[in-house]
């Protein structure tokens, strides 16, 4: 798994600062040093001893804003299994981002948050569906647990 955490450089170096967004989140307090409370990945999900932990330090893609486009095609990964915050700007971003580069993606519709809640949903509903498969995170479990059918058709 990999955990793209929202993470700024000491002293704020290459840090974003031409959106809204940005100028709150200074405004408050909120510095996402590496290694802080604030840019850990949730505990429950890890990371774990496999687990790459890969922060972006500018922008609202991982996959514009660090290397993992890179280490995803090195690898000969096709399809990402998308989930995490927030439906308001980070995943449609990744999500679009993904797309355009020729990613097959999946986004877990029980994994992902927005705000409100109802905006999320709708999110889902009416836009990363045109460009996505959806799927619950117990639909996920289940596919990567039923054995691979060579020369079934689907």
């Amino acid at each position: 798994m990999i955990h793209c955490t929202a993470e700024n450089l000491p002293r704020g170096l290459g840090r974003n600062t031409n959106a809204r967004l940005f100028v709150a989140a200074r405004k408050l307090g909120i510095e996402n040093h590496p290694g802080s409370k604030s840019v850990r990945p949730v505990s429950d999900l890890g990371p774990f001893d496999t687990d790459i932990v890969l922060p972006p330090f500018h922008g609202l893609s991982p996959l514009t804003g660090s290397s993992l486009d890179s280490l995803l095609r090195n690898s000969g990964v096709r399809a990402l299994v998308v989930m995490g915050v927030s439906l308001n700007v980070a995943i449609p971003n990744l999500v679009f981002d993904a797309v355009n580069r020729s990613y097959q993606v999946v986004l877990v519709s029980d994994s992902v948050a927005g705000v409100p809640q109802e905006y999320g949903a709708q999110m889902i509903e009416h836009t990363l569906t045109l460009v996505c498969a959806i799927a619950s995170s117990e639909e996920i479990v289940d596919a990567w647990a039923e054995p691979a059918r060579i020369g079934s058709v689907p």
